[in-house]
């Protein structure tokens, strides 16, 4: 199941969380096949200005974060590189189409790999 949580501004997703979760979706939808549409989890985190800092102080107007959890499987196959980029342009691009370009730059995207045997889901070990 891919997994996105993404870490934003209140402002910038207030208003905007139905088409972000959409297009979060579509991008992996884009990578994995139509398949894992309904497997697709994304967690919108608003924070308010005041409590995201950088360098020691409050950040003035922070770019989102996104952690995309994935098997760890992914990255042992030949096509691992080629599926990554996607993946990471493919969430770039959708989060920037809704909060706008101003966010590229800054922009963060980390894909973490769990193995299948570390995943549980009913409090049942994930096959």
């Amino acid at each position: 199941m891919p997994h996105l949580t993404v870490h934003a501004l209140e402002t910038d997703l207030t208003g905007r969380e139905p088409e972000l979760i959409a297009a979060l979706t579509d991008a992996a939808v884009d990578v994995y096949g139509e398949w894992a549409r309904e497997l697709v989890v994304v967690h919108l985190i608003g924070l308010p200005p005041q409590r995201w800092g950088i360098g020691g102080k409050p950040a003035e107007a922070p770019a989102p974060t996104v952690t995309f959890g994935i098997r760890a499987a992914v990255f042992d196959r030949a096509d691992a590189r080629q599926l990554t980029e996607r993946l990471i342009a493919g969430v770039t691009d959708a989060i920037v189409t809704v909060l706008g370009e101003r966010v590229r730059a800054g922009l963060t995207v980390e894909l973490v790999a769990t193995p299948a045997d570390r995943t549980g889901v009913g409090g049942v070990v994930a096959a």
